[in-house]
């Protein structure tokens, strides 16, 4: 079976149905390959950042819908006990990627996007044009192809994209819990080997997703006993789980998060979401980021379907310069943070000069941010 389209986008997170919306709001023909069901939870920090909001008002998609948490502060601290907090820039919301891919899903869906639940298998381009296979045997045509599968997929190996080919020693784990925490607060806590985040979502659940370092968790039988002899010697994050109570059956984890460059363009195939690049958490905007890769891609394939503005050459070096100008800083900075924060001693460190000159702290938050998406 084959089937023709302008646009393919393989992968239905954030990036890829935003990405979706916009070129359907165009009136571009546009299918979308997912491999699982909605809705669905996923390993993720959950916190977007308010620079983000106008544009998902504007693809009609406005997260008020779903009724996230409001969150205006944040709050850092080591594992030592030493904690720091100050107002957001710009402010941002919490939600599930439970709910809010669903809720993106359906909108695409109502706009008229061909939605398959589905595994890419193979991705041939020859002579202008795409040819992707999927496990259940089916074949589309398609004049571009956008990745927007997330953080690693098999795909990447079958492409034999370069940072795949290196194992990395990260591994993230996450849970919602019931428990007391402020509905207003994003918190980053420190531990040896890693970092936790902490906020609300929707219905006064409170998230709690942290990135650890393989050699700080394999001594230790399983993530329980790790949480308790690790996370625990940060006295934030041990009232945090005492306090609460795990929703989950057990928590979902990811392991080989790689935080390596990667491709915006590979083999003519568009990146976008952490597909393209993936920031460190600690930075806690990669799903702001993953909506405005989309809206960059989105914009330069709708100027040259409809107005045939661009060669694909050009169009593929004008995506990959608008995404290094508007990511590479903070991606830079995102490097650096994680590379302190991973020790002990240098968090410390930067903890202390922040306590002393709190005014840092916002301009260190700004690098990592955007400003407000104009439409």
């Amino acid at each position: 079976m084959e089937s023709n389209t302008d646009v393919l986008i393989i992968g239905g997170g954030l990036a890829g149905l935003s990405c979706a919306l916009h070129l359907l709001r165009q009136g571009i023909h546009v299918r979308l390959i997912e491999k699982t069901s909605y809705p669905q939870h996923k390993v993720c920090g959950e916190y977007i950042s308010n620079e983000v909001l106008p544009y998902l008002q504007w693809l009609d998609a406005d997260p008020a819908e779903l009724s996230p948490s409001q969150i205006s502060r944040i709050q850092l601290s080591t594992q030592s006990g030493k904690v720091i907090s100050t107002t957001l820039p710009l402010g941002g919301f919490g939600v599930s990627r439970f709910l809010l891919d669903h809720f993106l899903a359906e909108k695409a869906v109502l706009q008229g996007c061909r939605l398959e639940h589905d595994t890419v298998t193979a991705v041939d381009y020859q002579k202008d044009e795409f040819t992707v296979d999927t496990l259940h045997g089916k074949r589309y045509t398609a004049g571009f192809v956008i990745g927007a599968y997330g953080k690693r997929d098999g795909l990447d190996q079958k492409l034999t994209r370069n940072f795949i080919q290196n194992k990395s020693p990260w591994l993230a784990v996450k849970s919602h819990y019931t428990g007391d925490f402020a509905n207003d607060l994003v918190a980053l806590h420190h531990f040896n080997g890693g970092y936790c985040g902490v906020s609300k979502v929707e219905d006064e659940l409170i998230n709690i997703c942290y990135l650890v370092h393989y050699s700080s968790f394999k001594r230790f039988k399983d993530i329980q006993a790790h949480q308790q002899e690790v996370l625990y010697q940060n006295e934030h994050l041990k009232t945090i789980f005492e306090t609460s109570r795990m929703v989950f059956d057990k928590p979902l984890t990811i392991s080989q998060i790689s935080f390596q460059p990667r491709e915006q363009v590979y083999q003519h195939i568009f990146m976008i979401g952490d597909t393209a690049g993936l920031i460190h958490p600690l930075c806690g905007n990669g799903m702001s980021m993953a909506i405005h890769s989309a809206k960059l891609l989105a914009e330069l394939l709708t100027s040259h379907l409809k107005e045939k503005q661009f060669s694909r050459h050009q169009l593929e070096q004008a995506y990959t310069k608008s995404w290094q100008h508007n990511f590479r800083t903070r991606m830079q900075m995102g490097r650096v943070l994680s590379k302190i924060a991973g020790n002990q001693k240098t968090a410390e460190l930067l903890l202390e000069g922040l306590i002393k000159f709190p005014s840092a702290l916002r301009p260190i938050i700004r690098l990592t941010h955007g400003k407000p998406l104009a439409i």
